[in-house]
């Protein structure tokens, strides 16, 4: 899942596995796409090993992989918050308004049935209705950021 919640954007997909190429393929694919004719992309990501600049490396040639990696900012979610991650959210609403109760067998199926959702939800405009703020962060989060002695 790749969310951009300022333009009501998200793509889903669904592959065999999670492995780190398979992310990088993914995330490739938007960067060649959508975001062609950006230079630097920030893309917010929770904490599992897959998302790496690394994992470019592995699936692709080191010149490619190089200019991926040379356009992506990578920042992550909170180590323990990744319930703070838009993406997360909205696979929660994949699951709650479509796939709830279903057993969906085959992978191609599955991934045409989520892209029927994603391409409704995006035609849609659906926004993401994000309401925590800094002041709830400082809070809430407290204990997750490191403590500095003044």
């Amino acid at each position: 899942m790749f969310a951009e919640p300022l333009v009501s954007f998200r793509q889903t997909t669904a592959r065999p596995r999670r492995t780190k190429v398979d992310w990088a393929i993914e995330a490739a694919q938007l960067m060649d796409t959508r975001y062609a004719d950006c230079e630097i992309i920030t893309l917010v990501n929770d904490h599992l090993n897959t998302a790496t600049k690394g994992a470019f490396c592995e699936a692709f040639p080191p010149d490619k992989a190089r200019e991926y990696v040379r356009r992506l900012d990578l920042v992550h979610t909170p180590k323990h918050g990744s319930w703070l991650n838009v993406a997360e959210c909205e696979l929660s609403c994949l699951t709650s308004q479509f796939l709830v109760g279903r057993r969906i067998e085959e992978l191609e199926t599955l991934q045409s049935e989520i892209k029927v959702w994603s391409d409704k939800t995006n035609t849609k405009q659906r926004g993401i209705d994000w309401h925590f703020t800094v002041e709830n962060a400082r809070t809430e989060l407290k204990k997750l950021y490191p403590k500095f002695k003044i």
